[in-house]
């Protein structure tokens, strides 16, 4: 398969997983709405978790401040960054227009535009822009800097990709309340993107005076974590 192919096909599961919980909670008349926070995060991990066995071939990124944080450090080569990107924001586009389809009948029903957008992107529970910025960066640290020692750690092989999803929860549980947690660009834009093209009944406006942060902070996150990770262990 096609590194390319295998990052669009990984992104796309962990969007349509992801915001699928999201939706599931959120909508009015879903079996699961009003489940919770620990649902939303739990399922963001198995999100995870099943977006890495289906993009195993191609590393499984699935993240661009990932991608780039890793060529960054010299673990993946700057040539295939601009196709790893362009394929992740395509596969997180095409889950978030899945999420939109399985959920068809719930979006008349839920008047709330606000409720709608937070099934596809992320925005803060208080919208202060060096603190959100500053959010991201430290749960996209952690992120980028736990998946490098997971990658390298003799304990944990053969778990790596649970190791992965138990991490990606625990930013959640820990990490994820001021912003929603994007750490990971194309998770927030192509889905945003989405949000703003889909003919979604009520839908609003697609908040873009807050997407700069979960794009730029994930990946000065990312860069933070792939280098102090590499002063660490070398």
């Amino acid at each position: 398969m096609s590194v390319y192919l295998s990052e669009f096909l990984g992104t796309m599961v962990l969007i349509l997983l992801g915001d699928g919980v999201v939706a599931g909670v959120l909508l009015k008349g879903s079996k699961s709405k009003d489940a919770g926070w620990l649902v939303i995060t739990v399922a963001w991990g198995l999100a995870v978790l099943m977006g890495i066995y289906v993009a195993s071939s191609s590393g499984a990124h699935m993240n661009p401040a990932l991608t780039i944080a890793l060529a960054a450090i010299g673990k993946f080569s700057w040539a295939l960054v601009p196709g790893y990107i362009l394929a992740q924001m395509l596969g997180a586009f095409c889950g978030a227009v899945l999420v939109y389809l399985h959920y068809f009948p719930h979006w008349r029903g839920t008047e709330d535009a606000g409720i709608k957008l937070g099934v596809f992107c992320t925005s803060p529970a208080v919208r202060s822009t060096p603190s959100n910025f500053i959010a991201e960066v430290i749960g996209t640290f952690m992120l980028v800097f736990g998946v490098l020692v997971i990658g390298t750690n003799t304990m944990v092989a053969g778990f790596g990709p649970f190791a992965v999803a138990l991490l990606v929860t625990s930013i959640g549980l820990s990490l994820g309340g001021p912003t929603g947690y994007a750490i990971n660009p194309a998770r927030d834009l192509g889905p945003r993107i989405a949000h703003a093209l889909l003919p979604i009944p009520g839908k609003g406006h697609s908040d873009w005076s807050y997407a700069a942060i979960p794009i730029v902070g994930p990946v000065v996150g990312a860069l933070l974590g792939a280098f102090i990770y590499r002063a660490v262990y070398g």
